[in-house]
This record gives structure tokens, C-alpha cells and sequence, in this order.
């Protein structure tokens, strides 16, 4: 009988041990799912590339996509750099609501605090590369980007359903097309935007003035139509949009090579100067603009330059019903206050106007709200400042002259503009940055066409843009480019937006806020060199650069040699080749810089590859 009872005793504990060494199986299961240099274990099978006969991609995709299984090798091994978890396809490491809730961070959600940037603490990156979602393919070259993409490559037809009266977007197959619809604009973008034209009697009922109206923030843009038909008429526009419940819209509006940006009109700044914008638009955006005393409509306020225009259309503006009406009320005795006033009003679209100098500030009661901001704040600093419920009052210059003083375009994208005398820069000194860069891009595009085709490149990154000449010389191209300042250098994003191009400010220490794979080129001129400086991780920075850049998108690094050199010993590690090397022969006395241009190669993972094959 006692025996008896051992074995029973042996086979319970036999037991217990089976189901403790499957908890602990289960634990480390979990832990290296949600670890974040998890994921797939490397060899020929694992990851794979394109061969070079793709890497130009064709017009549309259509037949080489079909070809594309014919062509892929097996001759790339990742080396040392993990690839992330397919579930991190679309990871935007400073806008990941995942972080936000492991953290546990204390927000306020009333005021969009969760959409803002929350960046991960070093120990906390995802040191790997993202891949791209399955069956990912070269993206359609523009112009016919912006009516079509691949559905492949933003898997995500929920706003197809959701917005089918609206005519966001249609799914057709292995495509999803944009018919150029919107919220408030359901018969397409460009009869509303001609409607508007119409409304402020602009010549032809064209947007642009005559050149006189060149940059415009379209704020809750959805997928960037309305910002994608502005571009005919010499026009770009920063479309805004958060990563909120209509998720993957500025995705689709990156995809589809229209300029966009994540951000939100929450507590903190947008990243733009002051007078940035002749026109800011929402149309249906969803926003309460008389919220805490009406700090996000004087945000527009400090962006919009001296004459702009903001164009709302909401049901608010016609005034259907009580709410409606005492919205419109409010809001109409707000922007009275703030000295706009109403340049024209239809259906359900009005369109205010600021004024030209401070004189109606002035001329107000003492004690009207909203007040002056304080004569010490600065409307330029942007990175990280808080946004306040005040107005900013004109500089001496723009007051005295009645306006901005800009050329009209496309002169003014090379006619020196008045805010040139912040910096202490002269005329010469902006001429001769213009001519120096000009010959640089040309040494550029040398150097890339044996790769390039005309429609090759068209989401492009300038990451320290100084005075914006690299995109100035990009005119004759059918290109836009994101100019990027640094944080803590002189804020000459202003002279950027001046020109008639756009940007926006960063630091380069934390990771950018747009997708991955958003762009064709990137171009770093010292970028590597200025965060050395600040003791940022140069790996990070290689990681950021290529989880940004679409693959068989390029990069032209132009900095000192040991940068170069640095680059070199990771490119296998990160599947991007070499293509040109070039001296660097127009630069400064004492300068010692090279140019080294390389090419991100087309890879798949297998679980990618097998949904091509």
C-alpha cells in the first residue's frame, strides 16, 4: 500500500513540473513577442530582395509586380540588425499608443494629449528594422499616385466603408483609388476649391491670387485631397491630421505623394513658425475651436501671415439648429475680438480674414480677451512650447509694411525675403547660398542618374534644410520636398516658408513623425555630424533614416569622412548598397566634407514573400 501511494505521489508531482515548465514556456513566449527586437530568426529563407531589375519599378507596377517572384535571390543575410515583428509594419516610435499605455502615462485625453509625440526612453527602442506589411509593392509613380495606390501597401479599407457617401476612397481590386472627395466636398476637391476662389473673387477662380497665395495648413485634412488637387495651381499645403481613430489617413496621403504631417492641434505648438501660412482650412475637422478660452483657433492665428485667410466649412456656419447656432455665436463674437473679420460667407462655408497690421489690437478695450501675448514670448519657438490663449502682435517691420512683403510666386522663391535681417544675413549672403546649392543638386543628380528615371523620386526629405536652397533647386523637378530644421539652432524654418516651401522642426535625437517607408530621398548634410555633438546615437539615426525611406528610396549623406566611413560598416547590416561617391568641392574653407549616395534595397520577410508568391 505504500508503495502505492509513492508512485501516486510521483506522478503528482510529475505533473506539477509539467504545468510549471508550460507556464514558464507560455511567459517566455509572451515576453519575446512584445520584446522589442523581437522577431524572426535570419538565414536565406528569412529575408529576401528584389533583384536590381526591379529596383526601378515600372510605370504602375502592374506587370512587374506579377514578375517580381521570378526575380527575387537569396543572397541577403541580415548580419547583426534584427527585423521587428510584422506587427510593427506601420511603427511610429514617438506616436505608438502602445507606449503610452505601458508607460502608463497620466493624460489628459479632453485636450488630445494622446496624439501628441511621447517618445520611447533609449532602453525602451525598437533597435530593428520595420518591415514592410506583406505583399508590399514598389509605390505608383506620380502624377497617378494621387488618384491610385496599392492596397497592398496600406492594407487598410476600413475608410473606404465608413466614408462611401463621401467619396474618400474606393478599393478596386489590388488598388485603392481616390476619387478626390471629402466630408464637406463630396463632388470632388477641385470644384470646392474653385468655389472658394469664387468666393474671395480671386482672378479665374483660381486659388493661388496670381501667386500671391502659395502655402495653406489644412488642418484635419483626412486623406489629402483637398492638399493633393491645391498642387496644379502652384499651391502646397501642410496637411495635418492626427493618428486617431481615422488612423492610416495621412498614410494615405504620404502614399499617395502628397505633402503630410502627424500632428495635432492639442496642448503643445504646431512645429512651424510664426506668418508661416497665407490660408489654413478645415473643412468637417471635428474640432472645438472655442475650447480653454480659444487656444487652438489662436494657434492658427500665430501661423496665418498678416491678411490670411482661415476657410471653415461647418455645419456652425449656416446655423441649422440650436447648438449649431450658439456655437456660431460664440465663435463669431471670438474671432471679432481676436480682429478677424468675415471676407465672404456661403452655404455652408465662411471665410475670415485677419488684418494686416496691429492697429485693431491696439485700438481695443483694455482688458479684451482674448490679450497680447507678452512681449518676451517668442511666436518662433515651437519645439515642445506650449501653446497660450493669446494673440501674437506683429513684428515693427510687418506692422510698418502692411503685410508680409513677399514676392509673389514663383519669384519668391528666390527673391530674398524681409525676415532675412532676424538672422543678421544680408541679400549676398542668401544669393550666394541659392547659387552654391544649385550647383550641389546638379552635382546630385549627376551622380544618381544612372539609376533615376524623371519619375523615379517625389517624397523628399531635406534633414537639415538651413535656408531651404537644396528644395529651391528642385523647382524644374516634379518633386516636394519636407524641410526639416534642427530644435536648437537658429529657427530659419520662417525663411523656408517665405520662400513658398514648407518644413518643419526636429531633433534628430528621437524619431520623425511620419510613417514608415513615407520617402524617395533623403539628404543629411551634417546631420550625423550635429548630433554627435549632442551625444544622440548614430545607430538610432541609421534605424530612423531607414524605417522613413521607401524601399529602393535613396540617401545623399554629405558630411566629414569618418561619417562616410562610419555608414559604410552598416549598409550590408541594413540592406542598403552603395551607388556614387563624390568630392565635395564646393565647400567653405576649412570644410572637409564628401558625398556618399546609397540605395535601400528591397527586402521581404518570409511571411511578406510568401503572400507575393
Amino acid at each position: 500500500m505504500s508503495r502505492g501511494r509513492g508512485d501516486g505521489d510521483q506522478k503528482k508531482r510529475l505533473v506539477t513540473w509539467i504545468v510549471v515548465l508550460a507556464i514558464i514556456c507560455g511567459c517566455v513566449y509572451l515576453y519575446s513577442r512584445n520584446s522589442g527586437t523581437s522577431a524572426l530568426e535570419y538565414g536565406s529563407k528569412s529575408l529576401r530582395k528584389f533583384g536590381s531589375s526591379y529596383l526601378g519599378g515600372e510605370d504602375d507596377g502592374d506587370e512587374a509586380s506579377n514578375k517580381s517572384g521570378e526575380e527575387l535571390q537569396d543572397d541577403v543575410i541580415l548580419k547583426s540588425i534584427p527585423v521587428c515583428d510584422d506587427r510593427h509594419s506601420e511603427l511610429i516610435p514617438c506616436l505608438d499608443r502602445n507606449l503610452i499605455y505601458q508607460t502608463r502615462l497620466k493624460l489628459d485625453l479632453s485636450l488630445m494629449e494622446h496624439y501628441e509625440r511621447h517618445c520611447p526612453v533609449p532602453e525602451r527602442r525598437f533597435n530593428c528594422l520595420i518591415p514592410p506589411p506583406p505583399g508590399y509593392k514598389v509605390p505608383i509613380k506620380w502624377p497617378k499616385s494621387r488618384d491610385v495606390v496599392w492596397k497592398a501597401n496600406i492594407p487598410h479599407t476600413h475608410l473606404a466603408s465608413e466614408k462611401s457617401d463621401q467619396n474618400w476612397m474606393v478599393v478596386k481590386g489590388d488598388k485603392i483609388s481616390f476619387p478626390g472627395g471629402g466630408t464637406h466636398f463630396h463632388y470632388g476637391a477641385d470644384k470646392y476649391i474653385a468655389s472658394i476662389a469664387n468666393m474671395l473673387n480671386f482672378s479665374k477662380n483660381i486659388l493661388n491670387n496670381e501667386g500671391r497665395l502659395r502655402t495653406v495648413l489644412d488642418v484635419g485634412c483626412g486623406v489629402a485631397s483637398f492638399g493633393g488637387y491645391l498642387l496644379s495651381s502652384d499651391i502646397i499645403a501642410m496637411s495635418l491630421a492626427p493618428n486617431d481613430v481615422h488612423q492610416n489617413q495621412i498614410q494615405f496621403a504620404l502614399e499617395r505623394g502628397i505633402p503630410a504631417y502627424l500632428g495635432v492641434l492639442g496642448t503643445k505648438r504646431l512645429p512651424y513658425p510664426s506668418r508661416s501660412f497665407e490660408f489654413a482650412h478645415c473643412s468637417r475637422c471635428r474640432i472645438d475651436w472655442l475650447q480653454r478660452n480659444g487656444i487652438l483657433l489662436l494657434e492658427l492665428d500665430r501661423l496665418l501671415r498678416p491678411g490670411g485667410y482661415f476657410a471653415y466649412s461647418s455645419p456652425e456656419a449656416y446655423a441649422q439648429d440650436d447648438e449649431d447656432l450658439r456655437i456660431w455665436k460664440e465663435m463669431s463674437a471670438l474671432v471679432e475680438r481676436m480682429c478677424w473679420k468675415i471676407a465672404s460667407k456661403r452655404n455652408q462655408t465662411v471665410i475670415w480674414v485677419k488684418p494686416l497690421t496691429n492697429d485693431c489690437y491696439m485700438e481695443r478695450e483694455p482688458g479684451t480677451e482674448p490679450p497680447l501675448c507678452k512681449s518676451d514670448d517668442d511666436p518662433d519657438a515651437v519645439w515642445g512650447v506650449a501653446m497660450e490663449a493669446c494673440i501674437t502682435p506683429y513684428s515693427d517691420q510687418q506692422h510698418k509694411a502692411k503685410g508680409s512683403g513677399l514676392a509673389p510666386w514663383p519669384a519668391r522663391l528666390t527673391t530674398p525675403p524681409p525676415r532675412l535681417a532676424d538672422f543678421g544675413y544680408s541679400n549676398e549672403m542668401f544669393e550666394k547660398d541659392t547659387e552654391v546649392w544649385r550647383h550641389r543638386v546638379e552635382n546630385y543628380w549627376n551622380l544618381l542618374s544612372p539609376k533615376i528615371q524623371p519619375d523615379t523620386l517625389r517624397n523628399l526629405m531635406d534633414m537639415n534644410a538651413n535656408l531651404g536652397s537644396f528644395a529651391a533647386s528642385l523647382k524644374s523637378k516634379d518633386v516636394w520636398v519636407m524641410n526639416v530644421v534642427p530644435e536648437d539652432g537658429p529657427n530659419t524654418l520662417k525663411i523656408i516658408y517665405d520662400r513658398g516651401l514648407i518644413g518643419s522642426v526636429h531633433n534628430w535625437c528621437e524619431s520623425y513623425s511620419t510613417y514608415p517607408r513615407t520617402y524617395d530621398l533623403l539628404h543629411a548634410w551634417t546631420v550625423f555630424s550635429n548630433i554627435e555633438k549632442k551625444d544622440c546615437s548614430a545607430e538610432d539615426l541609421l534605424m530612423e533614416m531607414d524605417r522613413i525611406l521607401r524601399p529602393t528610396g535613396f540617401i545623399i549623406i554629405r558630411d566629414k569622412p569618418s561619417v562616410v566611413e562610419f555608414v559604410k560598416k552598416h549598409l550590408s547590416a541594413l540592406h542598403w548598397e552603395a551607388v556614387a561617391t563624390g568630392d565635395a568641392e564646393d565647400t567653405e574653407q576649412g570644410e572637409d566634407e564628401v558625398v556618399f549616395i546609397v540605395q535601400k534595397k528591397l527586402w521581404l520577410t518570409s511571411n511578406s514573400f510568401s503572400v507575393t508568391e
